[in-house]
């Protein structure tokens, strides 16, 4: 598969910081993964703790390469956001799913998946599955 019809991944926290540092994370423990579009929306427009509709469109219309965007969240108002883009219906690339699973584990498995040019339903599975993920 090319590296542009490659599944985006949109990471949305309310911390820009956390966002960046997750798709960081997610890209580095993926081999580098430089070929996935990962995009972080954290925060809102003026730096602050929060969600921003805004950096949300922003970030998936970036990485929307025509294979689909999965976008994961933190908490709260985040998964609320989403929801209401994805409700508006036009404000998101079509083929945008918000994926039911944990922030870090999840992202790191959505981008090890998407690097291996799988589609969008198998990426969603992937980070789904991290909840399974078991540390003792």
């Amino acid at each position: 598969m090319s590296d542009d019809k490659l599944v985006g991944i949109v990471l949305v926290s309310h911390s820009a910081q956390v966002a960046e540092s997750v798709a960081e994370l997610a890209k580095g423990l993926a081999g580098g993964a430089t070929a996935v579009p990962v995009a972080p929306a954290g925060g809102t427009e003026g730096g602050g703790l929060g969600t921003s509709a805004e950096l949300i469109a922003a970030a998936a219309a970036s990485v929307d390469r025509g294979a689909g965007v999965a976008v994961l969240t933190d908490l709260g108002s985040a998964v609320l956001t989403v929801k209401a883009l994805l409700a508006e219906g036009d404000e998101l690339p079509e083929g945008t799913r918000l994926v039911d699973a944990p922030f870090v584990e999840g992202a790191v498995a959505a981008v090890v998946t998407a690097a291996t040019g799988a589609d969008l339903g198998a990426v969603e599975a992937a980070a789904a599955e991290a909840y399974t993920y078991r540390k003792v």
